[in-house]
């Protein structure tokens, strides 16, 4: 490449690798002696306009010429070998369809130089025209006459005569500003301004005398603007010469372009936040350095320009360099490779490596692009420590959880404190009473002495010990020399080969128990504050583990009594428990006698009761037309409507005492409650015994309903409760105990209606879903807090006061075992208006239940 005294235009493809911006495609194109062609370089603007990579143009140039249009293949071949016979600057235009097929228009434009062994390099750009040919072909009709002549230019040849005189003209002609007739015959100082014409005579003269190309370059104001021209000269006849002349505006753009490009390239290559080098490839001179590369490294521009890297002493490994060739050499470019690297203070630090082989003046070259990693480094290797110290912690925790061996804790614990310290010696001390300290523990590097039977027992030495790690919870000493203690503690720490020592206090209980101790021997030591830390936290665990040691050695001397005593009190407990069976069994035969004794007597007192009644409404009835029929033999409430009158009375037979009928009322009302509670009890104790012992079989529910609500309808009737039924009748067959379900909905209902003033209105409502039914029966009543909904189906004994009495909280917990029995599940909510929703669960028959809860 030859060889230019700007380094930016030489730097430019570098330039472009670090802002691929540039609006084109710079190259580099070589025609050898024997007519093969190659391209030597493209840059990345290759992939905007040919859609294709710089490499693979670089390795087949001809994939590129495939692109050309066929109409334009010829003109681009005939301009390539007219620049390469005359050596004159290549300018093309033309048209290519991309490998997606997109059309575009190109302009190419390059300079040739001859180089060794008659070899032609040219150095252009290509940029992409097709907006600009676009708007061209709209503008076409309105432009035509200045386009034509813009475009007929740079194929004007003219025969000019030594004193300035066209002899003859040769072009397109038709669409020339000035008629072919007023060129010829006429001088051109009459046709061109007087600095071009003096210009353009000069050029002949000189052509004429050296028989030579002369070019001339000269600017010329048109309809369209001013316009930039080059005419090349050559001999053509005696005191004559053949002037070519072409538009160049455009070339000339693309040059300013160019010089603003490589302008921009150079101020990012100055201002880049990363530091970037340019070197030779043999011995890692440096050629060029940026401003970012001054600030890492400390050298200045003119102290690392001309040096090798090796002379400047930046790297710490130099096999690193090595690695980058290899990788160079082997992939073309190194990606990502870290390595360290010292800067001018010494220092050392790391760095990432992004680098690929450039070409430059002929000489190859090394582009590196560093990023400064230190902090990350840093940071890993923070992490990597807080990592190895959790896990000197965690499994410092572990061992005193699961060991009582306080020997094996402190020595493992010291052993590898001072493996992640690379401490020369750790070890821990006991106070001993102030009177001497002991050496409990002691991890020391070979070379050092032992200090496990060393004795302290100078009480000074000591105290102040004691004093400095209490006062301070943490003692830090980088380097025993600088510090100000008393002549007997620096004697101490010289006897045991102290240069820096870190130590913390180990607590117990509040008093000062020891220390855990780090000393560095061979020098002195900065400590940081992670290995600070560690040692606080080890010496927390290390107080729980001496702690723990102490209370196990207190409950090992307890073990033998405790063991006596918990015998004792296990023949106590055996004894209770037999005197628990007994009284409970005591309970519940006394439970079975006395509910079955009472249910005889109330049940005798309820059938004397309603002939009572039977017999006195009939005599007193006689003229009122009283009703008939007995009134709640057997059920559990009297129907009002047999009394002829609220407030009768009724003779007792054979005795002079009449009774009020309201009276002889409440007696049934209240004998009938009794027996109910009684068979609740006695229900109760079976199903405690035996559990709910159920008689399956396909059943219906919705059949279920029309009975319970007939057997109470005289009740419902008389409270005026309305009962909407919503329960379809389709509902899928369960697998149930029909009368148990029947009690569970009579008991349900009872509780609304009589937990309520009259005028209750109940919903009933089912559903199916997940392979169940869910039932709710719904009210407009009195709500209850979350508590009462709560404790509403427990076995409890219910205050007097509370709204459910024991003889319903009884019905409630059997409805619940019989739901449970049958694998389901109920309760109650209070509506978040008024009333209560209870809803119970039942699974439907292809589900598996049991027999028996």
């Amino acid at each position: 490449m030859p060889c230019t005294p700007d380094f930016h235009q030489d730097a430019l493809p570098l330039l472009e690798k670090i802002a691929a911006n540039l609006p084109g495609m710079i190259f580099q194109f070589l025609q050898q002696q024997d007519g093969s062609q190659f391209v030597l370089y493209a840059s990345s603007g290759c992939r905007e306009i040919f859609e294709l990579e710089p490499e693979a143009v670089q390795t087949d140039f001809k994939i590129l010429r495939e692109l050309i249009h066929p109409q334009d293949a010829i003109a681009f071949e005939e301009s390539v070998r007219y620049s390469a016979s005359t050596l004159t600057p290549w300018q093309w235009e033309g048209r290519i369809v991309t490998p997606s097929g997109i059309l575009k228009w190109i302009q190419g434009a390059s300079r040739p130089e001859r180089q060794a062994e008659d070899d032609i390099l040219w150095d252009g750009l290509v940029m992409d025209i097709t907006d600009t040919k676009q708007v061209e072909s709209k503008l076409r009709e309105s432009e035509a006459r200045y386009k034509a002549i813009l475009d007929a230019i740079p194929d004007l040849m003219f025969r000019i005569s030594r004193d300035g005189e066209y002899l003859d003209f040769k072009g397109d002609g038709a669409n020339l500003a000035i008629p072919p007739e007023n060129i010829v015959g006429n001088n051109l100082r009459d046709l061109l301004p007087d600095d071009v014409a003096l210009q353009s005579v000069d050029a002949i003269a000189k052509t004429l005398e050296s028989q030579t190309l002369q070019s001339l370059e000269y600017q010329l104001s048109t309809p369209l603007g001013l316009r930039n021209y080059e005419a090349r000269l050559v001999v053509s006849g005696q005191n004559e010469v053949l002037a070519v002349v072409r538009d160049i505006t455009e070339r000339k753009q693309a040059e300013i372009d160019l010089q603003n490009l490589a302008e921009k390239f150079s101020k990012a290559f100055r201002c880049s936040p990363n530091p970037i080098t340019i070197s030779t490839v043999e011995d890692g001179r440096l050629i060029e350095v940026n401003e970012s590369f001054v600030k890492l490294s400390g050298y200045e521009r003119e102290e690392a320009i001309g040096r090798t890297t090796f002379e400047l002493n930046i790297w710490v490994n130099q096999s690193d360099r090595q690695k980058l060739l290899d990788e160079l050499h082997s992939q073309g470019a190194v990606r990502n490779l870290e390595f360290e690297f010292r800067k001018k203070s010494g220092e050392v630090a790391f760095a990432m490596v992004c680098a690929e082989i450039i070409d430059l003046n002929g000489e190859r070259y090394i582009l590196s692009v560093n990023h400064d990693i230190t902090e990350r480094k840093r940071t890993e290797a923070q992490l990597q420590l807080t990592s190895q110290r959790d896990r000197l912690l965690t499994q410092t925790l572990s061992r005193i959880r699961t060991s009582l061996n306080l020997d094996q804790i402190l020595q493992t614990t010291v052993n590898e404190v001072r493996q992640f310290l690379q401490a020369d010696r750790v070890f821990i001390g006991l106070n001993d009473g102030n009177k001497e300290g002991t050496i409990l523990a002691e991890s020391v590097h070979p070379k050092y002495s032992s200090v496990i039977d060393c004795k302290i027992k100078d009480p000074v030495v000591i105290q102040e010990m004691k004093r400095l790690l209490t006062t301070n919870c943490v003692r830090v000493v980088e380097d025993i020399e600088q510090m100000d203690v008393s002549p007997k503690l620096k004697a101490h720490y010289q006897q045991f080969q102290t240069r820096a020592t870190l130590a913390v206090p180990i607590m117990l209980n509040g008093e000062f128990f020891g220390a855990l101790i780090a000393n560095q021997c061979s020098h002195p030591r900065h400590w940081h504050q992670m290995e600070i830390d560690l040692l606080k936290q080890m010496s927390e665990q290390l107080a729980i583990a001496i702690q723990q040691a102490q209370l196990y050695q207190e409950l090992a001397a307890l073990n033998t009594n405790l063991e006596q005593q918990v015998e004792e009190r296990t023949a106590q407990l055996q004894q209770k428990m037999q005197e628990l069976q007994e009284i409970n069994r005591v309970k519940d035969v006394l439970l079975h006698t006395v509910s079955h004794d009472m249910r005889t007597s109330v049940m005798g007192n309820l059938m004397v009761l309603e002939n009572l009644l039977k017999s006195g409404g009939a005599g007193e009835a006689g003229g009122d037309g009283g009703a008939g029929g007995a009134g709640g033999a057997g059920g559990d409430e009297v129907n009002s409507s047999f009394f002829p009158m609220p407030n009768a009375q009724y003779p007792i037979p054979n005795s002079q005492i009449t009774v009020p009928c309201s009276i002889i009322e409440r007696m049934i009302q209240g004998n009938d409650r009794l027996l109910a509670m009684i068979n609740s009890l006695l229900e109760l104790h079976s199903s405690e015994e035996q559990g709910i012992v159920l008689h399956r079989e396909l059943v219906q529910f919705g059949t279920l309903l029309p009975s319970v609500i007939r057997d109470l309808q005289p009740m419902l009737s008389e409270n005026k409760v309305t009962l909407k039924n919503l329960v379809p009748k389709d509902l899928p067959l369960i697998m149930a105990d029909s009368t148990k379900l029947q009690r569970v909905l009579q008991n349900l209902l009872t509780y609304s209606w009589l937990h309520n003033p009259p005028g209750l209105h109940l919903t009933l409502k089912a559903t199916v879903e997940d392979g169940i039914i869910r039932f709710s029966i719904q009210d407009n009543g009195v709500g209850m807090n979350k508590l009462e909904c709560d404790r509403l189906f427990d076995l409890f004994v219910r205050d007097p006061q509370a709204r459910s009495s024991t003889c319903t909280g009884l019905k409630l917990y059997i409805s619940r075992q019989i739901i449970k029995a049958h694998q389901g599940e109920m309760g109650v909510k209070s509506n978040p208006k008024r009333g209560l929703t209870f809803w119970f669960t039942l699974p439907l028959a292809n589900l598996p239940t049991t027999s028996r809860s």
